[in-house]
């Protein structure tokens, strides 16, 4: 069977591809691959059995329509500031003007009109000040902030018009390889996601890789075998951290979600807050072999007494190592291990005396934890000293802007790991060294977040439709 676009993965970027091309010219015949379920299908059990189960064949939290998105905060950046690298690619201005353009289709689709974070100027600039004292750098983003329950509404009927508009979309079904003849891609071996006997081939003109972050690993060892160009890039390996909302009220109101990023000493690595998550929950993630991963989101109408944030440390590595996702994945290993397979958490006061936490003393603490399944443990044990020497300065730091932050009783989860490693090399129309073959989202390297992903995928549709 022979189609004008195979798109491998219905995350952001893919879906929106196929939404701008359909939009621009309904002719086209397009094929959606998603291992996952479709996204009304897609549920999490943990929400009544408290603890992780390990959903087979993939985690529901990272995998099907939408991607991590559905069940992510749900947060819109509105500013190329935020996102990934798109704008060395793209240009700032012009990177601008696709958000514009991308938020208003999210709107189109029920998306809150509020923005956070553009109406206290004067608050904005204490932060600031506070932030130059203890020297951070403060990126004051607006944010459409979506929420978890709406994102899945607004996924909802984006499938539905996908649907509705002829995309033809294989849920349940695996890319296992992408078929290239001379330097030029043809098409897209398959097969079936639980049963894996179901082997196919379907052809294209074009092929959409669109994998999100958690097919990095599998974009890497397909730019390994077909020699397509790409490089290493930056791993961030951290903590969650969950404090009290009253530590974080103020920030909270004034930006929603501080972005704030520092040098600390001694190492002076890159060190950056990110997805901040007001009333929200801390949550669990599963990538394959079972890996746990801590991640947060908040939802629209159902908040905590808590804030959750990650603190993420910058690495960077040269010849003769080059594999930076395996580097984090050992990480990560590391205190899947001694966590016994959970998410391992332990206070910010016990790092600072040397000991690990005990469940009882979480018992004590104001801080109640929001992932009931959480291992109280010792993750200075298994984070490598540089990145963990960098989130504790860091988080001192922090504690200037947000006095309190630095308490006893804060939690840090861990791991948090971000596998967008490898950076695929692209041209401005995101094509690979491959003829025909384009590499857009998180998968690619060039992006982190909702809105960049999902403007990638806007470009994309763009570009491909005269073609």
């Amino acid at each position: 069977m022979k189609y004008d676009l195979i798109i491998v993965g219905a995350g952001p970027s893919g879906i929106f591809t196929a939404l701008e091309l359909k939009r621009r010219n309904p002719d086209k015949k397009i094929l959606l691959i998603e291992q996952g379920k479709p996204i009304e299908k897609r549920n999490c059990p943990k929400d009544k059995t408290k603890n992780c189960v390990s959903c087979k064949p993939f985690c529901s939290i990272t995998t099907g329509f939408s991607g991590a998105g559905a069940f992510s905060d749900g947060k819109l950046s509105l500013s190329p500031e935020v996102g990934g690298d798109l704008p060395e690619l793209i240009g700032y201005d012009y990177t601008q003007e696709l958000i514009n353009y991308t938020d208003k289709i999210y709107l189109e689709f029920g998306a809150d009109s509020r923005v956070e974070g553009v109406e206290a100027k004067e608050e904005i600039k204490e932060v600031r000040r506070k932030a130059i004292e203890a020297g951070l750098k403060l990126v004051d983003c607006p944010i459409r902030h979506l929420g978890t329950e709406k994102a899945q509404e607004i996924y909802e009927k984006i499938e539905k018009n996908l649907i509705d508009m002829g995309v033809e979309i294989r849920f349940g079904t695996q890319a296992t390889d992408i078929l290239v003849e001379e330097g030029i891609v043809k098409g897209v071996a398959l097969t079936d996601s639980l049963k894996k006997e179901k082997h196919e081939e379907v052809y294209a003109d074009f092929v959409v890789l669109s994998a999100g972050r958690k097919g990095a690993d599998w974009i890497k060892s397909l730019c390994v075998k077909h020699n397509i160009s790409h490089r290493a890039g930056t791993v961030d390996i951290g903590v969650r951290v969950e404090v009290r909302n009253e530590i974080m009220e103020k920030v909270n109101n004034i930006l929603y979600e501080s972005k704030l990023i520092g040098y600390p000493g001694p190492f002076k690595d890159k060190v950056r807050t990110f997805c901040q998550n007001p009333g929200g929950f801390v949550s669990q993630e599963n990538y394959d072999n079972n890996l746990a991963v801590v991640n947060g989101h908040s939802y629209k109408d159902r908040k905590t007494n808590n804030t959750n944030l990650a603190i993420l440390s910058s690495h960077n590595f040269k010849d003769p190592f080059n594999e930076p996702i395996k580097y984090g994945t050992k990480v990560a290993e590391l205190l899947n291990m001694l966590g016994g397979g959970k998410i391992l958490v332990q206070r910010y006061g016990d790092i600072l005396d040397g000991k690990r936490t005990w469940p009882h003393e979480l018992s004590r603490s104001n801080v109640e934890p929001t992932l009931p399944d959480a291992v109280a443990g010792d993750i200075t044990s298994a984070i490598p000293y540089r990145t963990m020497t960098n989130i504790l300065n860091f988080i001192e730091k922090l504690n200037v802007v947000v006095p309190g932050f630095a308490a006893t009783e804060t939690l840090l989860y861990g791991p948090e790991v971000k596998f967008y490693s490898n950076k695929v090399e692209i041209s401005k129309d995101f094509e690979t060294s491959i003829k025909n073959l384009y590499c857009l989202g998180d998968a690619s390297g060039w992006t982190r977040g909702l809105m960049m992903s999902s403007l990638m995928g806007v470009r994309m549709g763009q570009i491909l439709e005269n073609k």
